[in-house]
């Protein structure tokens, strides 16, 4: 922290925060739908399917889920040699895959569902309404503000004072 100010500190504990969260949620979550056998990558690959409407393409998924796509495929496989998910040609691109998710997936979507609602209400118990909302809106900001590509770092300086134009 280069600023010793009160806000400086305040964001950086804010920074702190959000990852501390991020990462203990997932875990209350992953002890919770462990017993189905799927590991974080394979649920949220499912949910956001799910959630995303069925026949989206795997470079959407890879997007939506903020991952390359040789990372998404082997879990695509997995999932495809489970029966849980079903790749079909693309109507618009041959080259692509459409997702769906099979019968058998639609019962275990509903159990990590019922588990991810379960997580919430005890992470969020207690807290009022009007509280969740602010909290909300202010986070809402801050992903938007990380939406934005990074400004480029200036330029070093070279050694000889020279600065390309």
């Amino acid at each position: 922290m280069r600023d010793g100010s009160p806000l400086a500190h305040t964001q950086w504990r804010l920074g702190i925060l959000i990852a501390q969260i991020a990462r203990r949620w997932r875990a209350r979550l992953d002890q919770r739908i462990a017993e189905y056998g799927l590991t974080e990558a394979r649920w949220l690959c499912l949910l956001t399917i799910s959630r995303g409407g069925e026949g989206m393409t795997q470079k959407d998924l890879a997007a939506r889920l903020l991952i390359e796509g040789p990372t998404l495929v082997r879990t695509l496989d997995w999932l495809e040699a489970e029966g849980l998910v079903l790749r079909r040609e693309a109507p618009h691109d041959r080259r692509a895959k459409t997702l769906h998710l099979s019968a058998k997936a639609r019962p275990l979507i509903q159990r990590i569902e019922t588990a991810a609602t379960g997580v919430r209400a005890e992470i969020l118990a207690g807290i009022p309404d009007a509280d969740l909302a602010a909290c909300l809106s202010v986070l809402e900001r801050v992903a938007t503000g990380l939406a934005v590509p990074a400004p480029a770092p200036p330029p070093e300086e070279a050694s000889d004072g020279y600065r390309p134009a």
